[in-house]
């Protein structure tokens, strides 16, 4: 399988890139290609709602990194997202690109049938802070026909390294083995 994989966080050493490290490396383990994009250090603004997508022969007409991602989401049999929760919702860095989704379905690309996984991490300890990341991802899939295949949801962490002490890990790890 093709997976892409798109992280939200800032913190090349946080909770949730350690996350989604151990799902790639249980991923490629199990011979799937994998091309993960880190939205946190890529040029990627808003959608604009111009509705000119594919004018230009790319996805959006105002050229930036989305249109590197667009191409790899096109040919994905599957789409990961990773991220921490900000003020209990996605975080701007890759609200961008889940934004930006819409450039596809406006420019008439396939993109049913694709299954979709969800790696989020958040500091409070209610595990329902992350129905603000949850919700949105998976009613994004439902409109897009992709099956959700798996959560993997760890309250309670939040300086890096946190993560080291649950299960994160090796849940986001256990997750490859749904694709």
């Amino acid at each position: 399988m093709k997976i892409a994989v798109i992280t939200g966080s800032p913190r090349k050493n946080g909770n949730s890139f350690a996350m989604t490290q151990a799902f790639v490396e249980a991923a490629e383990a199990r011979g799937h290609t994998v091309q993960r994009f880190d939205a946190a250090f890529l040029n990627i603004g808003g959608c604009r709602a111009c509705q000119t997508c594919y004018s230009t022969g790319k996805a959006c007409s105002f050229d930036d990194d989305f249109n590197r991602i667009a191409e790899t989401l096109l040919e994905a049999d599957a789409v990961v997202y990773a991220m921490p929760v900000y003020w209990y919702s996605i975080p701007a860095q890759i609200k961008g690109v889940i934004d930006r989704i819409f450039s596809l379905v406006i420019g008439g690309k396939e993109v049913a049938g694709k299954k979709c996984a969800l790696i989020a991490c958040c500091e409070e300890e209610d595990a329902t802070v992350m129905d603000g990341v949850r919700v949105p991802i998976e009613r994004s899939a439902a409109l897009l026909k992709w099956e959700m295949v798996g959560e993997v949801l760890v309250p309670g962490v939040f300086e890096a390294g946190d993560i080291e002490h649950t299960d994160g890990c090796g849940q986001a790890a256990a997750l490859a083995g749904k694709f």
